[in-house]
């Protein structure tokens, strides 16, 4: 019964809660984004706007929050196990035990935290692909018309079809993709927020413009640097079972990818993921640092 209330008391559990906070708000404000980058990414043409009117015209808007179900339910979980690793780790790898951590711990910590959480993200986004490249209707090999329901669907054909290989699809490029794309994000937001407002990460009161732009920022740095990465990981995730001329692992995605399309592949649909990036990262951060804020402060009046 007095579970809650000693979590929420400590340090480690207002961390937690606060991070799930900015997890759901950055889903529900990226997702439809999302949905065309990904469709960017696995499709030989198209610009964004033209695969948005597709989309909308064939499929219905509601075509651009497919898969939503799957990260959304998971990602409060997920978003705050990364910000209670990240402080874990961030204070670890800073060996002066500075407070705040230092920039180097900051990328230490960061770097640490992309790796780890790769184990629970990479089934997520393999399910979320596999939804969002999915149309209304598809036919099987039988020529029959079949379609997944939702994301508890999906899985369950890819554990009957592939097993436990098969849901951690990727897991590789993933962890590639993360480790790097992390240490930049959280260094990024903790440099870019100290600049514009001086000894915000002390005493804690940034702005919500401060919040916002460090946040965007951050998750642009993250996504440019990482976007070759993402397009492969997206390619070889999309691919099932029954996929023809299936990729024998990442290597060959990539070679095949650059042989029939061009070095020019690996930023298909990077204007979509800049402007997404910077959407749901500021998103997230604000959630953060308010929620973060809101539990300090509760905490404080109830002493």
């Amino acid at each position: 019964m007095d579970f809650w209330p000693e979590f929420l008391a400590s340090s480690w559990g207002k961390e937690f809660v606060a991070g799930g906070f900015g997890g759901i708000a950055g889903i529900v404000s990226g997702y439809p984004l999302d949905t065309i980058r990904v469709r960017q990414q696995s499709c030989t043409s198209g610009s964004a706007f033209n695969i948005l009117r597709h989309v909308a015209a064939t499929e219905g808007p509601l075509a651009l929050y497919r898969g939503m179900a799957a990260p959304l339910a998971s990602v409060t979980f997920q978003n705050a196990m990364v910000f209670q690793i990240y402080a874990v780790l961030s204070r670890a790898f800073d060996r002066k035990a500075s407070d705040p951590p230092s920039y180097k711990g900051v990328a230490l910590g960061g770097f640490g935290t992309g790796a780890l959480q790769s184990l629970m993200l990479t089934p997520v986004e393999l399910v979320k692909i596999r939804l969002q490249l999915q149309q209304r209707n598809i036919l099987d090999n039988k020529n029959q018309i079949t379609s997944c329901k939702g994301p508890t669907d999906v899985a369950r054909s890819i554990f009957r079809q592939e097993g436990w290989r098969g849901i951690y699809r990727g897991l590789t490029i993933t962890v590639l993709r993360d480790a790097p794309a992390h240490c930049l994000y959280f260094w990024t937001y903790e440099y870019v927020r100290e600049q514009l407002h001086p000894g915000c990460r002390k005493n804690g009161q940034e702005s919500f413009r401060t919040m916002l732009i460090a946040g965007g920022l951050a998750g642009v740095a993250s996504w440019i640097c990482c976007y070759p990465l993402d397009v492969i990981k997206t390619r070889f995730q999309a691919q099932s079972q029954s996929t023809p001329l299936r990729y024998t692992g990442i290597v060959d995605c990539f070679r095949r990818s650059v042989k029939h399309e061009g070095y020019n592949v690996l930023w298909r649909g990077l204007g979509t993921a800049v402007a997404r990036a910077f959407v749901v990262n500021g998103a997230v951060f604000t959630a953060y640092e308010t929620a973060l804020r809101c539990l300090f402060i509760n905490n404080n009046n109830n002493c």
